[in-house]
């Protein structure tokens, strides 16, 4: 949860553009260049790969300047950093105000893992106009995500496949078709992209933004960490702490997690974010299309995934709507309330037969666009995560889990309970059972928390406040709905973030918004 097209013009572009990059950002031999001195060439930036998820050239920003992007070398393996290098993809919207008050660059990561920060950041500039009078806005496809050597598995017509099996076994012989199905899914990853496996971890593309920030010409990292970006953040700061500058951390992830906790976390704020969105839906003065109160509006689609888990009901031609599908567009509506009437109208048309709004959810999830084709952010959110995960499990393991995580969610509980086998196959070992994010001698971070958050639930926050180390974490909570709160546009919380970034005021640990 994140988790036959015919070639065209466009995708064959696109696909040129992601394989030139590829080749020319990875050489065989050795060099002797200093990468902290290189220069960067900006210029306008072309229209994104498929791998980004396609779609136009960014607009003008609205004072007319252009969206510019740049290709950074980075070492393959920072355990051979005069080895060979890959191409990171950068974009920036160079700083609004006058030059004598620019403080440097401000880095943005927005999550996944696996997004592009390359597409992201245009899709979202105008929330931060703010913050561009005194920075360079700035963000990057992280090493394996989009430009950036992406990671190749499935094709699009595997993955239509692959999006359209039952993830929620419940025989022997369901169980036996997910699991063959995870198998080819990551041999198919290996077979693509076996040189990039295991070179994505999060420590790794840690170091692309230290090398990031000196070739930007900045002394500190200034940055803005959204969701996974919070653990990035966090993997950072651990690393180099005397490098942080001013940094943001919204939509936190408990760092003390292993994969197996995160999940149930999971299965939590979904659950409640559901429960919420039920009690919203049933509040208003109007009739709720979707039940007449918050346990009806459950138990509806309840219903409505157990008869699809019978019989798929017809979604997206020629695609069907099916259970694991419906669980998928679902959740992806409860990241966002604006989301949640899009969720109301997709419930109330798939009660009467029709799959279309859920499926366009779900395929938003997925990364796959009205064409058909699909980003690389599945895949490389598996790999990101398996090479970062320790942990192994096994169809027993989940097994015995799985009451704890019903009881968490009867809708999301078995959904995500089956997402820990994702790894089990995976050809690259896993680095530690979660990330070390003490930062010692750090700058202060402020630590935004949700308490509406479904993907990453709001204790996240601060437990990354108690793991960043005394005197380091400054914890903000934000009494919302949907994932992460700055772009919620709630005053409270833009004040004090733009007041920390923009002058440097620190605000009082423990501060609240609502």
């Amino acid at each position: 949860m994140p988790n036959p097209s015919r070639p065209h013009a466009a995708a064959l572009t696109a696909t040129a553009l992601l394989l030139s990059s590829l080749v020319a950002g990875c050489g065989d031999d050795a060099r002797d260049e200093d990468l902290t001195a290189q220069q960067l060439s900006w210029k306008d930036c072309p229209a994104p790969s498929q791998a980004e998820g396609g779609g136009s050239a960014p607009s003008a920003l609205p004072d007319g300047d252009e969206w510019q992007c740049a290709t950074m070398k980075a070492p393959l393996d920072w355990d051979d950093p005069k080895g060979d290098t890959i191409g990171i993809a950068l974009i920036r919207a160079a700083a609004s105000g006058d030059a004598s008050e620019r403080i440097g660059s401000l880095v943005f990561n927005f999550g996944g893992p696996g997004g592009s920060g390359v597409t992201t950041l245009p899709a979202f500039g105008d929330e931060y106009a703010a913050l561009r009078t005194r920075y360079d806005l700035v963000s990057f496809d992280p090493r394996g995500v989009g430009r950036s050597a992406g990671v190749r598995c499935e094709n699009d017509q595997q993955l239509d496949a692959y999006f359209q099996q039952d993830t929620t076994p419940d025989d022997a012989a369901e169980r036996s078709t997910l699991l063959d199905n995870t198998k080819e899914f990551n041999a198919t990853c290996e077979k693509n992209s076996k040189r990039m496996l295991p070179q994505v971890r999060t420590t790794d593309a840690a170091r692309d933004m230290d090398l990031m920030r000196q070739v930007l010409g900045d002394d500190k990292l200034y940055y803005f960490g959204i969701s996974y970006g919070t653990e990035l953040g966090g993997v950072y700061a651990h690393l180099f702490p005397q490098n942080v500058g001013r940094a943001v951390f919204d939509a936190v992830v408990d760092p003390t997690q292993t994969a197996e906790q995160g999940a149930l976390g999971q299965a939590e704020g979904f659950q409640l974010a559901l429960d919420n969105f039920a009690e919203d839906c049933t509040s208003q003065t109007e009739d709720c299309l979707v039940g007449d109160s918050v346990q009806d509006v459950k138990d509806r689609i309840a219903k409505l995934l157990k008869d699809l888990d019978a019989k798929p009901i017809p979604g997206i031609f020629p695609r069907e709507l099916t259970q694991s599908a419906a669980t998928n567009g679902i959740a992806q509506a409860l990241y966002s309330k604006d989301f949640w009437e899009y969720l109301t109208e997709g419930l109330d048309q798939a009660y009467s037969g029709d799959g279309k709004i859920l499926m366009l959810l779900s395929d938003l999830m997925n990364g796959r666009n009205d064409n058909g084709e699909y980003s690389n952010i599945t895949a490389a959110n598996v790999a990101i995560n398996c090479s970062d995960d320790k942990p192994r499990y096994s169809v027993g393991d989940v097994e015995e889990r799985l009451p704890q995580f019903r009881a968490a969610s009867a809708t999301f509980g078995d959904f995500l309970a089956w997402s820990m086998v994702t790894c089990t196959d995976w050809a690259v070992p896993g680095g530690a059972d979660h990330p070390d994010v003490s930062a010692p001698g750090s700058a202060p971070i402020l630590v935004v928390g949700n308490t509406g958050d479904p993907a990453t639930p709001y204790e996240g926050a601060r437990k990354m406040v108690t793991a960043l180390g005394e005197g380091v974490g400054v914890e903000l909570t934000y009494k919302g709905q949907g994932h992460g709160a700055y772009d919620s546009k709630n005053t409270c919380v833009r004040t004090a973030v733009n007041g920390y970034l923009l002058d440097g005021k620190v605000p009082a640990a423990g501060t609240v918004c609502s």
